[in-house]
Parts: structure tokens; sequence; C-alpha cells
């Protein structure tokens, strides 16, 4: 059987150099390009198009979820996996409308990693399990699921960071959250740390004013 050939497309080396380290281990996968930024990683396809693309989706020029939809509208025959920090649900939502194969997170283990990328090389899809349960919130039969308009949030919290709003209010430490949404307490930190910046607090009254104000939690 032939190697299944993979573009990396990311704009961290760091991770670049991570994930291709792990792949050069694999007897049957090989790295044949990686881009920096979406606008390169379509140039590479247009070139010669891979089995597989491991895309992120902030990436500047042009994001993730756009070449996955380039992709998809080209017709090109090419299998995207979406590797991402953000398990928001709209950003899950927008890849697999865009035609997105898979939706992992980067803190996903290497056996999870490895089994994700075969089972989309080989035509399936694979979701971890927090992706799946957004998607199964969102779509019926492949179909979006209407929503009922909910009140406009001007700071377009993600789900997962109106959990988090919702326990630090409770008093709960990063540790606690962690324990409570099944996350590490470092991610526990990042999430805490973007929703401050998100509605421009410093501390915890100004934060608890501010969400009350807006009715937020």
């Amino acid at each position: 059987m032939d190697n299944i050939r993979i573009v990396l497309a990311d704009d961290h080396v760091l991770v670049r150099d991570g994930i291709k380290s792990l792949l050069e281990e694999q007897p049957d996968m090989e790295v044949v390009a990686e881009a920096s930024d979406g606008k390169e990683a379509i140039g590479i396809l247009e070139k010669d198009l891979p089995d597989l693309l491991i895309v992120d989706i902030r990436m500047p020029e042009m994001n993730g979820i756009e070449v996955v939809k380039k992709i998809r509208d080209n017709k090109w025959d090419v299998k995207t996996l979406v590797l991402s920090m953000h398990d928001s649900e709209e950003y899950v939502v927008q890849s697999v409308q865009a035609g997105a194969d898979g939706y992992l997170l980067k803190g996903s283990s290497k056996d999870e990693f490895l089994k994700a990328l075969h089972k989309v090389a080989s035509g399936g899809k694979y979701f971890s399990g927090d992706i799946s349960a957004i998607l199964i919130n969102n779509f019926t039969d492949g179909k979006p699921v209407e929503k009922e308009k909910k009140q406009e949030d001007p700071f377009n919290l993600t789900k997962r960071e109106k959990q988090i709003l919702k326990l630090v209010l409770q008093g709960k430490s990063n540790k606690e959250i962690g324990n409570e949404l099944e996350i590490s307490k470092r991610t526990a930190e990042v999430h805490r740390f973007n929703l401050m910046k998100k509605l421009d607090v410093k501390n915890l009254i100004e934060l608890t004013n501010k969400a009350r104000e807006y009715q937020l939690a």
C-alpha cells in the first residue's frame, strides 16, 4: 500500500515541526509539503494534490476554513483534517459546513491523532468527543438545525467561554474548572484569560458586574 501523502498547513513552525517529526516515525505516512498560511497551501494543492491536508484554522492570508471550502468548491480529491486549539461551536460548525472530513483539538493524544489521520485518509470522518457533541447539537441527518434566535451577545462568547464564565462567577479555581469540564488546568487558565480580555475587565468584581449587565450568565 502506498504511503499517505500529507501536506501540513500551520503558521507556527514549531507546531509543523512537531507534527512532521511524529509523522516521519510512521511507516505509512509521508509529509510532502508544508505551508505557513492558507494562500501558500492552495498554491501547493494547485501543483500536486496530496492524499490529506492537515490545516489549522487561524492562519494569515487565508484561514483554514476558507482553504477547506476552496478544496470543496474546486472538487479536489483531497481529504481534510482541521487541527485546532479552538473547540468553539462556531469554528466546528463552520468547518463541517465548509466540507472538513475531520476536526481534532491540538491537545489530543498521539494515538488519537494517528487514529484520526488513518480514518480520514481512508475516506471516513473523525471528530473528537467534545466536537461530536457540538455536531449532534447542530446537525440532523447532515443538515443544520434551525435554532431560535437568542439575545444578542455583544462579546461573541463561545459556548466554552460561557461555561467558564458561569464557573468563574461561582468562585471556582482554574483547577476546579478544569476538573469539572475535563480539561487541563492550563487550558482553563487560557479560557479565563481570553474571557477577561473579551469583556475588557481586570478582576472578578468587574467581570461579575459586566456579566450581570449584559445577562451573560
